[in-house]
């Protein structure tokens, strides 16, 4: 065995497809002094039983992007390394049996074409030229990709183990980590077979082992493995070589030709928890197999031999059951463990390793040498999750269900149905009464909208016309023409306190944040590249006291940025869990601020963007002149355990004015109005200010040199193409079509770039697109453009609209 170094760059823990492509990326990207650590054997855990599809388009553009480039990249060094990795390229066809897919199928193939993926929409008659065995019953279209297929695991893993030899990487099989080491809170070393190996970085590859480990180090990594099934049957006569993939959505079923036999997988709705009496991984499971689960796997094989029909000829050759991990979203695991500097997941694949193996490492890779990411992988970043994910009695709940959600509907506002309830407001029963249909959000049962004359608050999931539209229509008109009383709670707040609080906010915000008691301000953080790594409010609660208030989704995410760029000299404080806040929006939202609080409340005493503590019932709160729906309003900050008595007397006081409960799809919609983006729709690393119309919240006034000012000084000096717009379609209907995001964006018959938000307008009556398009024109040119929105391959007219649909000057009311 090769004598292992006393020290090196990087180890990469784990040696997998994640793991091989981690080291090979970093490696060839110039970190050649990175070695892989593997416990057992290359593959041994979960990689050497994969399906091995290889699937280039993905329910996200993010996702299609490292798809796309995995295939490419197994491609090419093929041939660099002379190694095969077993790739097939027959391509892949997916059918559709219910309106519901074949929608989602054909918004697919609208979407591949941002990307360059070439989609087949195919009829019936199409489908059994390409697949001749096919059971055609109940099927309405299928999408045929071409250039997919499937590759060997195995095959992929040693391809990549090969490369990543040839840039330099060690690689050292039977060599289990024994322990993490820290110092300081930075990642020190690792002990492998009782040797110090000091190292800069770690990489966790460590594929369903990575929870427990993380458990035992006290930090959270949510994945949990399940039983996972497929067959393989013996060697079938008629079957022909050249087949596609198959994959039988609304079944749960996928189908591949494997060297004469035929191997059928599943994805079942409910899946079964691996490992359920110690709820962990043996360290020793290594090419471990579970019994076989005839019981269960039996009613998808009976779909299968219906949808292929000569499969009921066929005897099975191997029945296979073998553990593989789940997240709780159905997405991988990448980025830096906010607890450890320098220790990066790439984990959690979810069933799609080899297919996106090799991108989730380049992006890993790159990660881990800039210190960001300039593209918009929010998706798959750890810090979406909070430390409950990973709790044993969340997770494996959860897993039941993820696992079908791959094959699942992948319906517009799909809300999980397990591990609910993690987080309730104090006023959730009154909520609950007055008819909201909640979704989670930062953990928190949130209301998403109200039910209207008692129907039931539930989703009837559509891509066309939402059964929540009626409830939407009455509270963003309410909220425009009376008082809307909208939950905020799950907003992420952070205080900040020191004497240095404030030129250390200037150090990392755009915006010239005030330093006077009571103002507010408004801005982002920027990564070093100039990309958008937050978009938040800023308030001067007192002297050298300071909150920030930011989306409700990115609570890690953003508190990871703002430490890592913050000294120790400032008290940060997460106060999200402390502090309700309710949000009290439309033009007679000051007649009921003052009924229910003796306090000045006019527009002398508190203007626009300004915060002030009033008393409501003899409670302290803090409340602030803004409103993400352009109305007049007030943010209530309450502490948490007041915030029912307030919401109480808030709906009490506000019959007089015809108050209503609001949700989140009605304060979605009344942002859009209004022109507001949202960070991780419409903002995102991937853009910069001037691209975005943020340059107002950019000040080069201030003498600091902020965080990505150098890279946005050189931004504003090019010529940079891509721009924010906001359209409308000619029609006026609600859910003809659905806009939603990553719709094509035509200028005649032109791309010219994407959406990134979707909504329909009750108060303007006008289907409404933000999104991003690259020209030479002028905003006020493109009025002039014939454009498109393309939407389940069919395009709608769109027009460029210069200003908002709600351009009320709310300052001066």
């Amino acid at each position: 065995m090769k004598n292992l170094p006393n020290a090196t760059k990087v180890v990469v823990i784990g040696g997998g497809v994640a793991g091989c492509s981690v080291a090979y990326h970093l490696a060839k990207l110039g970190w050649k002094d990175t070695i892989i650590l593997e416990r057992d054997q290359l593959t041994s855990g979960t990689t050497w039983h994969a399906a091995g599809l290889v699937s280039q388009l993905g329910p996200s553009a993010a996702i299609t992007k490292i798809r796309k480039y995995s295939l490419e990249l197994y491609k090419k060094l093929e041939k660099e390394v002379d190694f095969s990795s077993g790739l097939k390229l027959n391509g892949a066809l997916s059918i559709a049996t219910t309106k519901g897919r074949w929608q989602e199928l054909q918004r697919q193939a609208t979407t591949a074409q941002l990307f360059d993926v070439n989609v087949e929409v195919l009829n019936i008659d199409q489908i059994k030229k390409i697949y001749p065995i096919i059971n055609d019953e109940n099927v309405l279209g299928g999408i045929f990709m071409p250039g997919d297929g499937q590759a060997d695991p195995i095959g992929v893993t040693n391809l990549l183990a090969k490369a990543a030899r040839k840039e330099g990487v060690k690689i050292f099989e039977k060599s289990p980590v024994e322990k993490i080491l820290k110092k300081n809170g930075k990642i020190h070393g690792v002990v492998v077979n009782k040797k110090t190996i000091e190292c800069e970085y770690v990489v966790l590859a460590t594929g369903m082992w990575s929870r427990q480990i993380g458990e035992d180090m006290g930090f959270s990594i949510p994945l949990y493995p399940a039983e996972h099934f497929y067959v393989i049957t013996e060697p079938m006569k008629d079957l022909p070589k050249d087949i596609p993939v198959l994959r039988d959505f609304d079944d749960s079923l996928y189908l591949k030709e494997d060297a004469g036999k035929m191997l059928i997988g599943i994805f079942e709705g409910k899946s079964i928890p691996a490992f359920n009496k110690t709820n962990r991984v043996p360290e020793d499971f290594s090419f471990g197999e579970f019994p076989e689960n005839f019981d269960h796997f039996e009613p998808y094989l009976t779909a299968a031999m219906k949808r292929v029909p000569i499969l009921e000829k066929a005897g099975i050759r191997k029945f296979f059951a073998g553990p593989e991990s789940f997240t709780p979203d159905t997405n991988t695991l990448l980025g830096e463990i906010p607890e450890i500097k320098n220790l990066f997941v790439c984990c959690g694949l979810n069933s799609i390793g080899i297919g996106s193996g090799g991108g989730v490492g380049k992006a890993t890779a790159e990660w881990m040498m800039t210190g960001h990411i300039d593209e918009d992988l929010f998706i798959y970043d750890i810090k979406r999750f909070q430390k409950f994910h990973s709790n044993i009695d969340f997770i494996k709940e959860r897993i039941t269900e993820t696992l079908g959600d791959l094959y699942g509907m992948h319906w517009p506002y799909k809300q999980h149905k397990t591990s609910r309830n993690q987080k309730i407001l104090p006023y959730h029963d009154e909520l609950k009464k007055a008819g909201a249909c909640f979704g989670v959000s930062n953990g928190y049962e949130r209301p998403m909208w109200f039910a209207l004359n008692a129907e039931k608050p539930e989703f009837e999931y559509s891509y066309n016309y939402q059964n929540w539209y009626p409830a939407v229509k009455f509270e963003t008109k309410n909220a425009r023409e009376n008082v809307g009383l909208f939950d905020l709670t799950a907003f992420s707040k952070y205080d900040l306190k020191g004497q240095d609080v404030h030129s250390e906010l200037q150090k990392i915000c755009t915006a010239n944040i005030k330093d006077e008691v009571g103002k507010t301000t408004y801005t982002q953080m920027l990564n070093k590249h100039g990309g958008i790594e937050a978009d938040l409010t800023v308030v001067c609660i007192e002297k050298n006291y300071f909150r920030i208030i930011t989306s409700a989704a990115n609570r890690e995410h953003d508190k990871f940025h703002i430490l890592k760029h913050l000294s120790k000299k400032v008290q940060f404080i997460d106060v999200t869990d402390e502090i309700a806040c309710l949000g009290v929006f439309g033009p007679k939202s000051r007649n009921l601020m003052s009924k229910i609080s003796k306090d000045d409340l006019s527009n002398e005493n508190l203007k626009f963007g300004n915060s002030k503590k009033i008393t409501i019932n003899g409670k302290e709160v803090l409340a602030q002149r803004l409103s993400y729906v352009g109305e007049l309003g007030f943010e209530l900050y309450i502490k948490m355990d007041e915030s029912k008595e307030i919401y109480n007397s808030i709906i009490e006081a506000g019959k007089e004015y015809n108050i209503s409960n609001c949700g989140m799809l009605a304060m979605d919609t009344m942002r859009m109005e209004t022109g507001y983006v949202h960070w991780g729709h419409d903002i995102s690393p991937e853009e910069n200010q001037y691209q975005a119309g943020l340059q107002f919240a950019v000040s080069y006034k201030k003498n600091i040199d902020f965080l990505g000012k150098a890279a946005l000084q050189k931004i504003r000096e090019k010529k940079d193409n891509k721009k924010f717009v906001m359209l409308t379609l000619k029609n006026s209907k609600p859910g003809e079509p659905l806009l939603l995001h990553d719709e094509p964006i035509y200028n005649e018959k032109e791309i010219i770039g994407r959406t990134t938000s979707g909504n329909f307008s009750f108060n303007f009556n006008k289907n409404l697109a933000f999104g991003y398009v690259n020209t030479d024109l002028a905003k006020e040119d493109l009025v002039k453009e014939n454009l498109f929105i393309e939407v389940e391959k069919k395009k709608y007219q769109a027009s460029i609209i210069l200003k908002p649909l709600n351009s009320k000057k709310i300052k001066d009311i």
